[in-house]
């Protein structure tokens, strides 16, 4: 290798910032800055999933907890990602619950028959309790503190965090250790 090459860089190709790729990416975040949110929207095309009144419904009827509609959105999205019939599913327990005018998961659970049906009314709880819609090393977490399995003791137990300050509390200053002697 020529020490002497003006190019010469240490890191790996893809950290390499030159002046070109901070130019374009400059060039990029300018225009989308600039873009009106409707425009940019569109051309990201981050609406909600149709999936996701629906899914917010289903929640509702088979977990008594408040339920937070932005997190059921992108595990409504995630769910639909993983599992493409999950949209039918959910309307069959739903019809199921209407049937039953169920009001709350005890008025209907046990009518759902095993299988998919009760397998996807099973992975929905479970998505809502953990945080995520798979079991994976690599699984999106959608809900940390807000995890419905943390809100039962959410006053006596902390939640696990590498964080100093608690969950979520990557930016809050350490508190001082307090006076250190001198020698």
């Amino acid at each position: 290798m020529d020490i002497t090459h003006p190019s010469r860089d240490d890191c790996p190709e893809e950290f390499s910032l030159t002046r070109r790729k901070l130019m374009v990416g400059g060039a990029l975040f300018a225009g989308g800055v600039l873009l009106p949110p409707e425009v940019l929207a569109q051309s990201l095309d981050v609406s909600a999933p149709e999936i996701s009144p629906k899914f917010m419904e289903v929640s509702s009827l088979l977990i008594d907890h408040h339920l937070d509609g932005e997190i059921g959105a992108r595990m409504a999205a995630a769910m639909l990602r993983i599992h493409p019939e999950i949209e039918h599913d959910i309307g069959a327990i739903i019809e199921i619950a209407k049937k039953e005018n169920a009001r709350i998961v005890e008025d209907f659970f046990a009518d759902i028959p095993e299988g998919r049906l009760k397998d996807t009314a099973l992975a929905i709880i479970s998505a809502w309790y953990t945080g995520v819609v798979e079991n994976s090393p690599d699984a999106e977490v959608f809900a940390f503190e807000t995890a419905l399995m943390y809100q039962p003791t959410h006053d006596v137990m902390t939640i696990p965090t590498y964080a100093i300050s608690g969950p979520n509390g990557w930016n809050a200053e350490a508190s001082a250790l307090g006076d250190m002697p001198t020698f």
